[in-house]
């Protein structure tokens, strides 16, 4: 830390209790009182360096030569800075340094000690340590937070700003083209390496300072003047992302909720910060206030993590509702940045019904709703270079999102079908390529909530598609119980669709190798060509071999799920049920009974599906009768 020494004399001053004494062996002749502290000195070293005390000395004398009582209560830096002022009057040696020098020089000024009053003032001497001071960060970052302490006089005297604009203008420059002293880690990493050779000390290389050298330091500062130094640093054009990083450091230290959230989803990985004094649930509930106005609104420059933990801190804080709604729309607009475990929001409410906060992802989700239709009406015909729409890269993530979000808060007992389907139904369809995740989680609800209706459970079981369902989901909803009949039917009836499909493009397969294989024998003109249509003949003929051992097991899985089908049909209790919802009658057993039997050429078409198409017309036709 910078310093410099005034005045040549020895100490002349001693502490009597609560009153400082000068030993010049002259009697005192004035008496100035600052808060509980007297001073007795003298007259004339005072007047001939400060004009206010002049002022007020000449005022109060008196022909009978009596004491002079001066009170000076109001005076910058009270009687710690009053007895440096003393000092040096009376011409005994003092040092200024960083933490002193603004309380001094505000007192120099409120006692009129410029060079009217002697050359070299005090006033002259702390301007010129204060451009020393100003070319040094650590110095200034001290100058600037004594400011505090004589608050309304260093901002008078412009004492604020000068250092604010010294730090930002630090922050705004490459260090390393500098000589100021780097203080924080990067500091001490950049002092590593030094090896002694032959007692000469050679210092290694040193590490290149990273762009966050900076946060540490200024992380310490009062609100007030961090805030006034992000705006003088955002003035001098730093990036959006350096900015945040900063603020985003400044929230960690000072809010002592959001810090721990972090340090949980970091682990022991992270370092934790150092602690500054607690504060109230008010003072940190405007602080967050102050520092969510101050983040950037732009997309993307603050990670959606810290907007969530911000977002948690703010309902723990009970903060006001513009800041909250303010989070949301932030996290909505970069929804598909998010991670589940961040959306899991604890439900603050006073009247607790579920266990995580479900309406306020309902409302970030329509915000991200909002936001990406006004994206694809702006950019519909922006594609990028993949062939993938960004926006529908987007939705489809936050489609995952959203499943997983439904999986974790679908065991709740107390959630509500209606909050349920409101939260799954705002996914549009083109979102998912595959239903599974959807399946999930309402395969969870549905075991959470065994009191459901049969008509809340196909209702439910509405928002998934059963065809956009892969061979392991359908597999599993054919066996579900929890399922209505109804859809377990119709996964049956997509999957039998699906296996029709597969079959049939294994027969076109089949047929169009046949057919090379007959024109490559009538084109075989040359020896040559003869001998490599032979290789591609063998070639086919054990492809189509393996074709047809394919087909057949098809079949087999095919007759199978019929003759599953038929089981469920002929069971007594099923087979009402069966009966009233499809209407199938009689004709599902006459139509069973002529069934063909399953084919063993496997040229031949697989087994129809009529019953089930002919049971579900029947039923619409009942359902119009009625």
């Amino acid at each position: 830390m910078a310093c410099v020494k005034l005045g040549s004399k020895s100490e002349a001053f001693y502490l009597d209790g609560k009153t400082w004494l000068c030993s010049t062996g002259l009697a005192s002749d004035v008496i100035v009182e600052v808060e509980e502290t007297s001073f007795h000195l003298h007259k004339f070293p005072l007047l001939s360096r400060c004009g206010l005390l002049e002022k007020i000395i000449g005022e109060l004398s008196s022909e009978d030569d009596q004491k002079c009582i001066v009170q000076l209560h109001d005076i910058p830096g009270g009687a710690k800075i009053f007895l440096l002022v003393a000092k040096f009057c009376y011409g005994v040696r003092i040092e200024l340094n960083a933490l002193n020098v603004v309380s001094v020089r505000c007192a120099a000024e409120h006692l009129h000690m410029s060079e009217e009053y002697g050359e070299g003032n005090l006033i002259t001497q702390a301007e010129d340590f204060l451009n020393e001071i100003f070319s040094n960060w650590s110095d200034s970052i001290k100058a600037l937070e004594t400011c505090e302490e004589v608050l309304p006089h260093a901002e008078e005297l412009h004492l604020v700003s000068r250092c604010i604009n010294s730090l930002a203008m630090k922050v705004s420059t490459d260090p390393g083209s500098f000589s100021w002293p780097v203080s924080g880690k990067d500091a001490l990493q950049s002092s590593e390496g030094a090896v002694f050779w032959n007692g000469i000390c050679t210092t290694a290389k040193p590490h290149p300072v990273s762009e966050d050298w900076w946060y540490e330091d200024v992380s310490f500062l009062k609100f007030p003047f961090f805030k006034r130094l992000i705006r003088a640093v955002e003035l001098g054009g730093m990036n959006q992302e350096r900015k945040a990083g900063s603020i985003m450091h400044y929230a960690k230290r000072h809010l002592s909720l959001l810090g721990r959230q972090s340090s949980f989803h970091n682990g022991n990985r992270a370092a934790p910060l150092s602690t500054v004094p607690a504060a109230s649930d008010g003072e940190q509930r405007t602080l967050l206030e102050e520092i969510v106005g101050l983040l950037s609104d732009q997309k993307g420059v603050v990670p959606t993590s810290f907007l969530l933990r911000l977002l948690r801190t703010s309902m723990i804080l009970q903060a006001s509702a513009s800041c909250c709604e303010s989070l949301e729309k932030r996290v909505g607009a970069q929804l598909d940045q998010a991670v589940l475990e961040d959306l899991l929001i604890p439900n603050m409410g006073y009247s607790v019904e579920t266990l995580y906060d479900i309406d306020c992802v309902q409302r970030i989700l329509d915000h991200f709703i909002l936001m990406d239709r006004d994206s694809i009406d702006y950019t519909s015909s922006c594609i990028v270079d993949e062939g993938v729409s960004h926006s529908l890269t987007a939705i489809t993530s936050v489609a995952n999102l959203v499943d997983g979000y439904l999986a974790e808060v679908a065991p709740d007992v107390n959630l509500k079908l209606q909050k349920f389907q409101s939260l799954a139904a705002v996914i549009p369809e083109y979102a998912r390529p595959l239903d599974d995740g959807i399946y999930r989680a309402i395969d969870i609800y549905l075991k959470a909530h065994p009191w459901l209706t049969d008509s809340e459970r196909e209702h439910i079981c509405r928002l998934m598609n059963c065809q956009k369902l892969s061979l392991e989901a359908s597999t599993h909803a054919a066996q579900n119980e929890r399922l209505p009949l109804r859809v377990i039917v119709q996964v049956l009836f997509f999957e039998q669709l699906r296996l029709r499909t597969s079959i049939s493009g294994w027969f076109f397969v089949s047929e169009n190798v046949e057919n090379s294989q007959n024109q490559s024998r009538n084109l075989a003109l040359a020896r040559n060509e003869a001998r490599a249509q032979a290789g591609t003949v063998r070639d086919h003929v054990v492809t189509v071999d393996d074709m047809r051992e394919r087909v057949l097991e098809l079949e087999k899985e095919c007759l199978s799920m019929k003759q599953e089908i038929e089981k469920l049909v002929k069971t007594k209790g099923s087979w009402n049920t069966f009966l009233k919802r499809f209407g199938l009658r009689l004709k599902l057993k006459s139509d069973a009974k002529k069934a063909p039997k399953p084919c063993s050429n496997s040229k031949e078409q697989p087994t129809s599906i009529g019953p089930l198409v002919n049971g579900k017309q029947n039923y619409e036709n009942n359902k119009l009768r009625d």
